[in-house]
């Protein structure tokens, strides 16, 4: 989120977007059996159980960065990468119940200590764990963005397709500007067919242009499709997105 984009920052209608993503995603979650959360996620090397652990871990990590914005009090958001990863194998291999009530109480949770903040609290700047240093508001779209993206890596029936187009279109100008700030994000041209709108990443032309539906540009761009239904000219190859989330 820049800092225009915080401008422009509603969190009641933040909050409203978070809590339906969550209960779709509770929906999902409570329907697995004990058998499903040990199937093989989209995620290599992390089953269902680990997807679950991991957004439950993600709020309890919000929630952390929240609580400092509205303190004052550093807190941390996990004490390191390493304790978050051990967090996450150690609760993967928990019944489905025990995964979906920890899924619950860790969002309601995020959202009890969201409905705390203050307007000053959103500006104050936070640490994530990876350094980057961010106003708080930040940390609402991020949890936007974990919920509904690790939905998807469930792979029980919840697709990109149906991401809300406010998401896509707000994340799919922010992985725009991501991939157009590094140096291993190959140059293309992107064309949203349903919006009609362009986007350009690096290079100058001639660069392969893209056409798809956004969600199906942002889910190729960020890993979760292999690009099967976008289109380039003369039927080129799709070029390889780095890795960004």
């Amino acid at each position: 989120m820049t800092t225009d984009d915080h401008a422009g920052f509603d969190p009641a209608a933040v909050l409203e977007q978070i809590d339906a993503a969550t209960e779709h995603l509770l929906w999902t979650a409570s329907r697995f059996t004990d058998s499903d959360v040990r199937a093989p996620s989209l995620l290599p090397n992390w089953s269902r159980g680990h997807v679950l652990t991991h957004v439950a871990r993600n709020a309890d990590g919000g929630r952390r960065l929240l609580l400092w914005a509205r303190t004052g009090v550093e807190t941390a958001e996990y004490p390191s990468l390493a304790a978050r990863d051990e967090e996450i194998e150690n609760g993967a291999g928990r019944s489905a119940d025990a995964l979906v009530a920890d899924l619950r109480e860790s969002a309601a949770e995020f959202a009890a200590e969201y409905r705390r903040m203050t307007t000053a609290a959103w500006d104050r700047t936070v640490r994530w764990t990876r350094g980057q240093e961010r106003p708080a508001a930040r940390a609402a779209d991020s949890r936007l963005t974990e919920v509904l993206v690790h939905h998807v890596d469930l792979d029980a029936g919840y697709t990109p397709a149906q991401w809300p187009p406010h998401f896509v279109h707000d994340m799919l100008g922010r992985v725009v500007a991501s991939f157009g700030a590094r140096d291993d994000a190959p140059p293309m041209r992107l064309h949203a067919t349903d919006t009609d709108t362009r986007y350009d990443i690096g290079g100058t032309p001639p660069v392969p242009e893209i056409h798809g539906a956004e969600s199906s540009l942002l889910s190729w761009l960020m890993g979760r499709s292999p690009g099967n239904d976008l289109t380039t000219e003369d039927h080129a190859e799709l070029p390889e997105p780095p890795v960004l989330y």
